[in-house]
């Protein structure tokens, strides 16, 4: 798969079954269609359904970043935001193929979701700390 930010080659990263494309160059992420909910339900939470489709339902947000075209495809993206303050701006294909994170991007949601560790269960915690240590926030 080619990156849709930098358009270099793209890598396979497996976990529990679960395989993301993960740029090398740009440290970008893209979740095919599914692969969101996978991780979620690997995560054990019950929520994961509304979340996913408040993603792809959601408003467009403004921004001045340049838009990125969905390499399954090629149809310009939706950027959109999600998690907490501070949001974090992704790109979602209008056709349900799948969601781009910017490098970094998918590291900060894992440092909002580590946030509350009490809250979450032990394979919560394993999935997180995978995507912790593959996905590490740009400094």
């Amino acid at each position: 798969m080619i990156c849709p930010t930098c358009k270099s080659d793209m890598i396979v990263v497996e976990y529990n079954k679960i395989e993301l494309d993960y740029c090398t160059n740009c440290q970008g992420v893209w979740f095919d269609s599914g692969e969101l909910e996978l991780l979620l339900e690997s995560m054990n939470l019950e929520s994961q359904n509304v979340f996913f489709s408040n993603i792809l339902s959601s408003e467009e947000a403004e921004s001045s970043e340049k838009k990125r075209k969905c390499p399954i495809c090629g149809q310009k993206m939706k950027k959109t935001g999600i998690g907490q303050e501070p949001g974090i701006l992704i790109d979602v294909c209008q056709r349900g193929d799948g969601l781009w994170f910017d490098g970094g991007e998918l590291g900060q949601l894992t440092r909002q979701l580590t946030k509350k560790p009490s809250e979450k269960t032990r394979s919560q915690q394993e999935v997180i700390t995978f995507l912790g240590e593959v996905f590490k926030p740009m400094e």
